[in-house]
């Protein structure tokens, strides 16, 4: 296990930074998954992330593979569980529901990963994930069996972050849950990103102004997921935005 955190380092300088997360199940069809990856590097985000709630070795693996073969985008885990451990990916999102109470995801699968990673080249960012509410039953909701932090209650996310950063996180993942109505509110961002730590963004983000609005609130890097798949327009509209 190295000290140095390049990655990390990146995600600390970066004020506009995206990330596009890739979630291996449906990579199932090679050509597709092919195209998307082209897709993807006309974007240039700064990383690729890979995960998803319910994504098995195999599927991660094969995504994987086809990743690192296609793009050398930094490549970090966005782990759902364990079974989404693979050591060839450039780092990984070591995650800790903080805004939860569920001791599986607070601590439980964190020491079931840990002789693994310990040992692993990889970069682990430890990060502090808080699942805040998006309007919508997230995935994460289920699987975790806690619930998100409504938005409005922003003292108490400011406090859990707080927490996070106390406890010694690297960075903190704020996120309203694939597919969200409602993405993360500014004025949360704000409360967080005057608190000094790397910040990601997650959640409903399927315009640019809403990607924008995150970044002038003070959004390191915001993470862009299955809205990508689905929209040709915004994908246009993201290289624009980054040109």
């Amino acid at each position: 296990m190295h000290n140095q955190k390049p990655l990390l380092a990146k995600l600390s300088k970066l004020k506009r930074g995206i990330a596009i997360l890739v979630d291996p199940e449906k990579a199932v069809n090679e050509a597709q998954f092919t195209r998307q990856l082209q897709a993807i590097c006309a974007i240039s985000p700064e990383f690729i992330f890979i995960g998803g709630s319910t994504v098995n070795s195999e599927q991660m693996s094969s995504a994987i593979e086809l990743i690192k073969a296609t793009t050398s985008i930094p490549l970090i885990i966005f782990p759902g569980g364990t079974e989404q451990l693979d050591t060839r990916a450039d780092g990984l999102l070591f995650l800790s529901l903080i805004s939860g109470r569920n001791p599986r995801y607070l601590i439980g699968q964190q020491v079931e990963a840990a002789p693994l990673l310990f040992q692993s080249n990889m970069e682990i960012l430890s990060t502090g994930y808080i699942l805040v509410d998006g309007g919508i039953q997230s995935a994460v909701e289920r699987v975790s069996g806690t619930a998100p932090i409504p938005q409005k209650d922003v003292t108490h996310i400011a406090s859990t972050a707080k927490a996070g950063i106390l406890l010694g996180m690297d960075c903190l993942y704020v996120d309203a849950g694939s597919g969200a109505h409602t993405p993360v509110s500014e004025e949360i961002i704000r409360e967080l990103s005057a608190l000094g730590n790397p910040l990601i963004i997650g959640g409903g983000l399927r315009t640019i102004a809403s990607i924008q609005t995150a970044h002038e609130a003070g959004a390191n890097l915001v993470v862009i997921g299955n809205k990508l798949e689905e929209d040709s327009t915004l994908l246009e509209e993201l290289i624009r935005y980054r040109s």
